[in-house]
């Protein structure tokens, strides 16, 4: 096995960093929110779906962009300083909509930084190690969302206050923006574009496959609503507060341990099977979730939960990039990132009117049974290679 090329370890170095500073903070907003600013559940489905939703418009532009400038760095610099810069006001945050918001500026530096990125990564890396590459990229995130919340709960632990927690999240967030300028390297694209004939392969249509892909991951988004949910139920099964990072530790320890392995199970076994596997073990989490009544049984499920993410990121993203072609990649990234970031909204919305108008366990049963449709569609609709090639990037 050949190891990663430097560009795809650096960004995992970045991924890490970032993922400290963010999840120092998001485990703790819904208590933030709902205990110390009086917001409702219906409003912290409010606050991540519009923030997903409002970036969705940047994602597809930045992937547009991306395939067409000389570089794609300088997007992905733009939208880790965004986030990094305005992630730790959440300290400052007096009312619900300041929380509002800082996320949807957080956002929008994800929408800007994600899909250059991605198609980045797929250039610098042969298409038959493509799953193991995305895999550790996720993987570098997952660990950072594990020193996080650790992080999180050592400094509450030590008696700070919530909002001095936030902001500290600001130490973490500078160094990684410090670790992409000097840490990762980016030659011109031309060897790319010559890769597919000429600069006009860029503006090729997508293809079908790829566009019926887009359609089943928005059914799929339809029932995965923003994790925040999941933390509320943890906090109604008598999980403590103080505990709520720990546990939100646990949950990536699981991701990050298990998202390489999944990845290059995609190179094995086709990404098709990995992502069906990935949605299956998802809709028996959420239906866990929807029963769970104590702390323990919340624990395992959020372990469970976590083996979904390391089945499902990497090989989600490798089918991208192979159905998509290496003209388009900017623009498919794009597009994938904005389905599944503008479907947060209307799946938070439901989510939380479901929870408040009935119970917490409709909200999760209705999550479940979108992935088993999902998954029906994904296998009908979706054909793809059992193995990428094993020759080109």
């Amino acid at each position: 096995m050949e190891p990663l090329p430097r560009t795809v370890k650096a960004l995992g170095l970045v991924s890490l960093l970032t993922d400290v500073s963010s999840e120092m903070i998001y485990p703790l907003l819904p208590a933030f929110l709902i205990g110390t600013l009086k917001a409702g559940p219906a409003f912290l489905g409010i606050v991540e779906g519009a923030a997903e939703a409002v970036a969705s418009v940047l994602k597809v532009g930045s992937g547009w962009l991306s395939d067409r400038l000389p570089r794609r760095k300088p997007l992905v610099v733009a939208g880790y300083g965004l986030s990094s810069l305005v992630r730790p006001l959440v300290a400052l945050a007096a009312a619900p909509w300041h929380v509002l918001a800082i996320r949807v500026a957080d956002r929008i530096g994800k929408g800007t930084r994600g899909a250059p990125r991605d198609a980045l990564l797929a250039e610098v890396t042969l298409a038959s190690e493509r799953g193991r590459a995305y895999g550790f990229q996720r993987a570098m995130d997952h660990a950072g969302a594990l020193l996080g919340p650790l992080l999180a709960a050592a400094l509450l632990w030590a008696g700070l206050p919530l909002r001095t927690v936030f902001a500290l999240a600001a130490v973490p967030a500078l160094l990684s923006l410090a670790a992409l300028v000097v840490g990762v390297r980016e030659g011109a694209r031309s060897a790319t574009v010559a890769e597919v004939g000429n600069a006009a392969a860029e503006r090729s249509p997508l293809p079908p496959a790829f566009l019926r892909y887009l359609g089943v991951l928005a059914v799929f988004t339809l029932g995965n609503s923003s994790d925040a949910f999941l933390i509320l139920r943890a906090q109604q099964a008598g999980v403590a507060i103080a505990a709520i990072p720990l546990l939100w530790a646990w949950h990536h320890l699981v991701k990050s341990a298990a998202s390489t392995w999944g990845g290059a199970l995609s190179d094995r076994a086709g990404r098709r099977a990995a992502i069906l596997l990935g949605w299956a073990v998802y809709a028996l989490a959420y239906a866990g979730f929807g029963f769970a009544s104590r702390p323990l049984e919340v624990w395992v499920l959020f372990g469970v939960y976590g083996l979904f993410h390391a089945l499902t990121e990497g090989p989600e993203r490798a089918l991208v990039a192979d159905l998509a072609g290496a003209g388009a990649r900017g623009r498919a990234f794009g597009l994938y990132h904005a389905v599944t970031g503008a479907m947060l909204l209307p799946a938070s919305v439901l989510t939380g009117f479901l929870w408040q108008r009935f119970d917490a366990g409709t909200a999760l049963f209705v999550g479940a049974g979108l992935a088993a449709l999902a998954g029906a569609a994904l296998l009908l609709l979706v054909r793809a290679p059992a193995r990428p090639a094993a020759a080109t990037a």
